[in-house]
């Protein structure tokens, strides 16, 4: 398997790295399955802020990976699809409704609160959780772990990330 250079950013306006218990498991996790976590960031929930870090981390050429948890609800101050999804090169429209799908059955129809996302930007794969981290376990069980390892067939999305250095 390759190892991958993963950022995690948590969007909110109230966790600290003592309370990110969701940013915590996404980094355990990310570490477990053999990847690198070259970065984790707590940003408040503001678009121009989100913008701006996940902005540098596109550019970044060690950066071959995004997720984020946080800021994907119905609230006045959610803001996490607003800010990232005008970065995407392409919209990987598959990962919010596997997403949704899967939630569906652990949670039922309060999944359709969920707008959690992805999308490619200069190579680099982009995707937004909820900031539970029920929902960040459900997202990397069952999507991400996955499509993040290049022994995945028949395909993964390895392949089309920027080459590791």
């Amino acid at each position: 398997m390759q190892a991958l250079n993963i950022a995690i950013l948590t969007v909110s306006d109230t966790r600290n790295e003592e309370t990110d218990t969701s940013g915590a498991y996404l980094v355990q996790a990310v570490l477990e399955a053999g990847h690198h976590v070259v970065e984790k960031r707590i940003v408040k929930d503001d678009k121009y802020q989100l913008r701006s870090v996940v902005s540098q981390w596109i550019a970044d050429e060690k950066v071959q990976v995004v997720i984020s948890t946080g800021g994907t609800g119905f609230t006045e101050r959610d803001s996490t699809p607003e800010a990232l999804s005008i970065l995407f090169d392409k919209d990987i429209e598959g990962f919010g409704e596997l997403f949704r799908h899967i939630s569906y059955l652990e949670i039922g129809t309060s999944t359709v609160q969920s707008r959690a996302l992805g999308g490619m930007a200069n190579k680099t794969a982009i995707f937004c959780l909820p900031g539970s981290t029920g929902a960040c376990r459900t997202g990397w069980e069952g999507i991400l772990k996955e499509q993040l390892s290049s022994d995945h067939k028949p395909c993964n999305f390895v392949g089309h990330l920027k080459p590791s250095l």
